[in-house]
C-alpha cells in the first residue's frame, strides 16, 4: 500500500517538474526585405589650390650670387629685381666693348676723311681711280667694324644686365632654391613664381574614380576647414601619366571664380558625380564577415533559419552600405543582431521586414 503511495507522489512530483520547465526561447533579430535601387552617389576628393600658371625663374648668365632681395611667400610685381649676381666680369667686358667702339668711332673719322681727299682730287684729275676706289672701301670696312663694335657693346651691356633677375609677371615667390654665396650656372632655377590670376585645385585621382564618373564640368570645390567657401570648376587638363607610387592620376580643375580664402597651397574638397548603379542598399549592422570578405545573414521567409550570403560592395557611406552583387530584390536580411547567429539558426524577427 505504501509502495503505491510513494509511486503516485513521484510520478506527480515528475508532471508538475515538466509542466514548469521553460521552453527555449528564439534570437531575436532584426530585418528588411532587400530592394534593388538606381544609386547615383557623389565622390569627394581632397586637393589643393596652385597657380594656373607657374614658372621658374633662373638667371641668363651663370655667376655667385651676390644678392637675394625676396623670400618664399612675398608677393612680387613685373620687372622688379629679385637677386644679383657679382658683376665684375660682365662690367669689364662693356668697359673692353666701349674701348671697342671708340677705337673703331676713330678709324672711321679717319678713313672717312682720307676719302673727302680722294674724291677732292679725283676731281682735280690729281688722283688715280684705284686711290680713290681703296679710300672708298677703307671707309666701308671701318663702318662695318664699328658697327661690329656697337654690337658686341650691346651684347655685353645685356650680358651685366642678366646679371640681375628680373620677375617677369606679377605673382607669389612659392619655392627658393638658391642662397647668397652660391655658385649657379645658366638657366639653373632659383626661385618659383606663381602668377597672379586663374587658379587651379589640383587633385590625385585613381584611375576607377576617372572610369565611373560621370561628369567634368560644374564640380563643386569647398574648403577643407571651411566647407561654407565654395565655388565651381570643370576639369582643365588629366595628366596622361599615372603616378607608379601612388597609382593615380594629376587632374587638374580650374576655378571659374577664386575666393579670397582659397590662396596658394590650402586644402580643398571637390566634389562630382559618379555613374548610376544598380544596387541593394542595407544599414552597417547588416554587414557580417566571412573568410576575410564581406557576407550579410539571410532569413529563409518559410522556415526562418539564419544563412550566410557573400556580396560585393560597391561603396560605403556615412550609414549604409551599397551593394553591387550577391543579393536579389525581395530578400529578407538580417540588419541587427549578426553577432548572435550561427549557420542554419533559426530565429525570430522582432521588427517586420520592409515592403
Amino acid at each position: 500500500m505504501r509502495l503505491c503511495v510513494l509511486a503516485t507522489g513521484l510520478v506527480l512530483l515528475a508532471a508538475c517538474r515538466n509542466d514548469q520547465a521553460p521552453q527555449a526561447q528564439l534570437t531575436r533579430v532584426n530585418a528588411v526585405t532587400t530592394e534593388i535601387v538606381d544609386y547615383a552617389p557623389s565622390i569627394s576628393l581632397t586637393g589643393v589650390i596652385a597657380a594656373r600658371t607657374q614658372t621658374d625663374l633662373s638667371f641668363r648668365v651663370s655667376g655667385k650670387i651676390s644678392e637675394r632681395l625676396v623670400n618664399e611667400g612675398d608677393h612680387v610685381v613685373k620687372g622688379q629685381v629679385l637677386a644679383r649676381l657679382d658683376p665684375d666680369e660682365q662690367e669689364a667686358d662693356v668697359a673692353a666693348a666701349k674701348a671697342g667702339v671708340a677705337s673703331g668711332d676713330a678709324a672711321l673719322r679717319q678713313m672717312s676723311a682720307a676719302f673727302e681727299r680722294q674724291k677732292e682730287l679725283l676731281a682735280r684729275g690729281n688722283t688715280t681711280r684705284r686711290d680713290y676706289d681703296q679710300a672708298e672701301a677703307a671707309v666701308r670696312s671701318a663702318q662695318a667694324q664699328l658697327d661690329q663694335a656697337h654690337a658686341d657693346l650691346q651684347q655685353a651691356q645685356d650680358q651685366l644686365a642678366y646679371t640681375e633677375l628680373r620677375s617677369d609677371a606679377d605673382g607669389i615667390i612659392t619655392a627658393r632654391s638658391a642662397e647668397v654665396g652660391q655658385v649657379v650656372a645658366q638657366a639653373q632655377p632659383v626661385y618659383r613664381l606663381a602668377h597672379d590670376g586663374p587658379r587651379d585645385a589640383i587633385f590625385n585621382v585613381h584611375e576607377w574614380v576617372l572610369n565611373n564618373g560621370t561628369s567634368d564640368k560644374d564640380l563643386t570645390i569647398s574648403l577643407l576647414i571651411n566647407p561654407s567657401v565654395t565655388t565651381v570648376g570643370d576639369v582643365r587638363e588629366i595628366s596622361p601619366a599615372v603616378n607608379p607610387a601612388t597609382e593615380t592620376v594629376t587632374v587638374k580643375v580650374g576655378l571659374r571664380t577664386t575666393p579670397h580664402e582659397m590662396t596658394l597651397g590650402v586644402l580643398v574638397n571637390g566634389t562630382g558625380p559618379l555613374r548610376t548603379q544598380k544596387v541593394v542598399l542595407l544599414p552597417w549592422a547588416a554587414l557580417f564577415d566571412v573568410d576575410g570578405r564581406p557576407a550579410v545573414w539571410t532569413i529563409d521567409s518559410k522556415s526562418n533559419v539564419v544563412s550566410t550570403k557573400q556580396i560585393v560592395i560597391y561603396r560605403y557611406t556615412k550609414d549604409r552600405i551599397a551593394v553591387l552583387s550577391g543579393l536579389q530584390a525581395g530578400e529578407v536580411v538580417v540588419s541587427a543582431g549578426v553577432q548572435l547567429l550561427r549557420p542554419n539558426q533559426k530565429v525570430e524577427i522582432a521588427a517586420e521586414p520592409k515592403r
